[in-house]
């Protein structure tokens, strides 16, 4: 049965966060808000819940993950920017993006595309978010929480308790969230490719 931990939006109270980041630390799966609806998340290192990820959300090999970042500094560890890369990312983060880069030798195997050996990163704005990857330090394994056969994402904690009680180890309530998901943008040619249009202004790499 799923951990309930009832968060308070605006200021998350350090005992819960520190709950929460114990549970991943110790392998656990959350569902957490983000700025761009819940999320699945889990530690970078988890294979055990990059797997019931896989399983929750029927995803394929050749998925993209995204690792959710505190700051521009954590995905610099990650993935290779150039200096016009990192002026784009820079002026649109934080928030509604998740970039698709080329991997470094720190993501594990599993977690990049198998063929192009890209990642998806994204640095959220979102006080829980950024609260939780403040207290980790370091970024969490995510993916958007959408279920197979649902066309939108969940947006409520209580709803997403209730469908994943025995699939989850925690659910973070912290008040509705917004079902758009991320603009993901391809920044690992030459040229910026938009793969999806989300929350994010897609025209600012056009």
């Amino acid at each position: 049965m799923a951990k309930y931990i009832d968060m308070h939006p605006d200021n998350p109270q350090h005992r819960l966060i520190g709950q929460v980041v114990d549970l991943l630390k110790a392998d656990g799966l959350i569902a957490y808000p983000t700025d761009s609806g819940y999320a699945l998340g889990c530690r970078l290192g988890n294979k055990e819940g990059i797997d019931r990820i896989r399983e929750i959300r029927n995803l394929g090999d050749e998925h993209h993950f995204t690792l959710m970042c505190r700051d521009f500094a954590q995905i610099g560890q990650f993935v290779h920017v150039n200096k016009a890369v990192f002026r784009q990312v820079k002026a649109a983060t934080p928030g509604g993006y998740t970039f698709i880069l080329p991997a470094t030798k720190e993501v594990p195997r599993r977690l990049s595309h198998p063929r192009k050996k890209t990642v998806g990163v994204r640095i959220p704005d979102h006080v829980v978010t950024q609260a939780l990857l403040a207290e980790l330090g370091e970024p969490m394994l995510s993916s958007t929480l959408l279920l197979p056969g649902d066309e939108d994402p969940m947006t409520q904690g209580w709803e997403i308790k209730e469908r994943l009680d025995h699939t989850v180890d925690a659910v973070i309530d912290a008040g509705e969230c917004g079902a758009t998901p991320t603009t993901v943008i391809d920044l690992s040619q030459d040229e910026p490719e938009i793969l999806r249009q989300g929350t994010g202004d897609a025209s600012l790499f056009q």
